[in-house]
């Protein structure tokens, strides 16, 4: 074996149809590294210079991730090609032909995840001679949901191809009976964005021998995402004042932010619930895990940890704002990631809930999960982790108290299905949402859902025990759809179920909200005194005065309680108004061909009766072009506006280009266009 010289080859890397990344499903990575997933075998070719010879030759492949590599802990694996000698990564020869050497190695299915680099070393006469490092043989090994072996292993193909592979997605906010979609890309192949992803790990110290466990490493980004304690991702931001950043609204994707964070080395600004969980989402897919976004309309964020949120009414039967602490979040944005949970019973696995919005600590630090889905379902909130405050958020009791002039409180309602109206996600395949409540909780009333409820309270959820007797007078908000800027009528229909004649007395509240629930502003608070022997709709002045007072998410909540003088019973209804903004009108020049020019266009009419100032308009596309924006300082009422770029395909497929609108007066404004790229 005397001057017997190595050298380790990869040949044609960026190659789409490469073997190793056609067989790993990680040909869609922009990346100048191989990309392989763990668990599954992959090929190199390791050229001599001269031919092998089995019965005399030793040589190894190494591989190291970290700092210090120590072959105990995991972080250096020598791999050997015959089956005498092996480690925990299998090696075998595959091909040989003339002085190159085709060697198959099979990674262990529980390894860590991230950048490893890779030597070759030779057994010679003077001992072992080992090639110099170097850094264009680096490669990377992800989590592998195709594996059985591997704790992420999802068996549905039609999910793994939503939950890992797909970059545009959905996310659903607006209100439970007026849907709103927010399309998002989610980018995580685009180049990058992996060494984001890894730098995210690395910037929180976890130990390199934990980067192989999905429920550290998913636990650990929760925290990481937000900026609250360890200088994290984004910083949130719910006070409407975006001047030393990008408002939340404004974002397109998650790819300049994770870029901007890995550049940077500062948290980007700014960022609300569904930000928090489309950046997690990229993160996760990225490196593997399969994931997706998940909304909760109506979702309860108490103070005291119990399953109750609290409305504290006067003797009148007036909200008491000053003293309400706890709120209901119009929708709240979480994640769901699939997994193994050896840590727990069987039957808890599949997929676990983590939000990286910074609502409540957990062990010290703002982060939440992983929870079983299945747990939650079940009641059992003593299982890690943080099943109780998600089990709280779709679970909780609207409870409406009485608070009297010393100070004492009566319950006077209880509202036990207003919280956790429904829970929504993106059907794999399609651009159509999927309705997944039922995989939360049994059906409102039923005889397991009560059996759930009593299950959490023997692990410490405290519920009001109280039953207060239902009134006879039922109120009813009409649903309403209304226009940015129109003005409205509000009807309340008052309904008597009794046989005699009832009067009450109703305070009606009309707010301006954040979607957290939020009041930034009062714009209706009036006295109606109703005598019904009947049905009697009741209709209020037109309102017009809301629109100076609006907040960037444009809701209108409406809370209507009051008092039947007879009885003493208190009749409640509460109504979220999501107004309708304008669009966005997209377009696309006609054919579609990989790696041919097209063209972009973004139209806008102002449809208001006053200017729009400091305009920001962003557009993007996965596969197509990186993220841009456009600044207009003023877009006069009436007038319009059209934003050209070219792009050049990058990829065939399915695709779109989405854009967004956002100014202090003005947010929420979309438009996409889908198109089809041929090859």
């Amino acid at each position: 074996m005397k001057n017997k010289y190595c050298s380790l080859l990869y040949t044609h890397l960026q190659r789409p149809n490469e073997i190793n990344k056609m067989q790993h499903h990680t040909v869609s990575y922009n990346s100048d590294y191989l990309v392989v997933r763990r668990g599954q075998e992959f090929q190199v070719k390791i050229t001599f210079n001269r031919p092998y010879k089995p019965a005399e030759d030793k040589f190894a492949v190494e591989f190291t991730i970290g700092s210090s590599p120590q072959f105990s802990k995991g972080t250096y694996i020598p791999v050997f090609p015959t089956s005498e000698r092996q480690s925990s990564w299998e090696g075998r020869i595959t091909n040989t032909s003339e002085n190159t050497v085709t060697l198959g190695i099979t990674t262990a299915a529980n390894c860590i995840v991230g950048k490893y680099h890779l030597y070759v070393a030779v057994m010679t006469p003077f001992g072992i001679r080992r090639t110099r490092r170097d850094d264009s043989r680096a490669l990377y090994i992800l989590f592998n949901p195709w594996a059985a072996a591997d704790a992420v292993f999802l068996d549905d193909e039609e999910q793994r191809q939503e939950c890992v592979m797909t970059e545009m997605g959905i996310i659903y906010h607006g209100a439970y009976d007026d849907i709103s979609e927010r399309n998002w890309n989610y980018g995580q192949f685009n180049y990058g964005v992996l060494d984001a992803c890894l730098y995210i790990m690395d910037r929180s110290d976890m130990p390199i021998t934990n980067r192989g466990d999905p429920i550290k490493v998913t636990r650990k980004a929760s925290a990481m995402l937000n900026s609250r304690d360890d200088d994290g991702v984004l910083v949130g931001n719910w006070s409407g004042d975006y001047t030393y950043g990008v408002a939340p609204t404004s974002w397109t994707g998650s790819t300049e932010i994770l870029l901007s964070y890995a550049s940077s080395k500062m948290p980007v600004c700014y960022a609300q619930c569904w930000v928090y969980a489309a950046v997690f989402n990229t993160f996760l897919r990225c490196l593997g895990i399969p994931a997706r976004v998940v909304t909760n309309y109506y979702s309860a964020h108490d103070n005291d940890g119990n399953l109750k949120t609290d409305i504290i009414l006067d003797d009148n039967g007036r909200i008491d704002r000053n003293r309400t602490k706890d709120s209901i979040w119009n929708y709240h944005c979480w994640n769901e990631c699939y997994m193994s949970r050896p840590d727990l019973p069987t039957g808890f696995g599949g997929w676990q809930v983590v939000d990286a919005t910074p609502q409540e600590t957990s062990d010290g630090m703002y982060r939440c999960g992983p929870a079983s889905v299945q747990a939650i379902k079940h009641g059992q909130t003593c299982y890690p982790f943080d099943a109780a405050f998600v089990f709280a958020e779709v679970n909780s009791d609207v409870v409406f108290y009485s608070r009297r002039k010393d100070g004492t409180m009566d319950p006077v309602k209880v509202n036990q299905t207003h919280v956790g109206r429904m829970i929504l996600t993106k059907a794999p395949g399609d651009m159509t949402r999927l309705d997944i409540t039922d995989q939360y909780k049994f059906p409102e009333g039923s005889k397991e859902e009560r059996t759930v409820l009593e299950k959490a309270e023997e692990y410490g959820c405290k519920r009001e025990k109280s039953n207060p007797p239902e009134a006879d007078v039922d109120l009813v908000l009409p649903t309403l759809e209304i226009n940015m800027g129109d003005d409205f009528e509000l009807s309340l229909e008052f309904i008597n179920r009794s046989d005699q004649r009832r009067v009450v007395e109703a305070y009606i509240s009309g707010s301006v909200v954040y979607y957290t629930g939020v009041t930034s502003s009062e714009f209706l608070n009036t006295l109606i005194l109703i005598q019904q022997p009947q049905t009697t709709p009741t209709t209020l002045p037109r309102l017009t005065n809301y629109m100076k007072r609006l907040v960037e998410q444009a809701n209108l909540h409406f809370i209507v309680t009051g008092k039947v003088k007879e009885t003493g019973q208190i009749v409640t209804a509460m109504k979220v108004v999501t107004l309708h903004n304008p669009k966005l009108i997209v377009t696309v020049s006609d054919g579609g061909r990989v790696n041919e020019e097209m063209m972009a266009t973004v139209e806008f009419t102002n449809p208001f009766n006053f200017s729009l100032e400091g305009v920001y308009i962003r557009m993007e596309g996965p596969g197509l072009m990186p993220p841009k924006f456009k600044y207009y300082s003023l877009i006069p009422r009436g007038s319009s506006l059209t934003w050209t770029e070219f792009f050049t395909p990058q990829r065939a497929g399915s695709t779109r280009v989405i854009a967004t609108l956002d100014c202090p007066a003005l947010s929420q404004v979309h438009g996409q266009a889908t198109l089809t790229i041929a090859p």
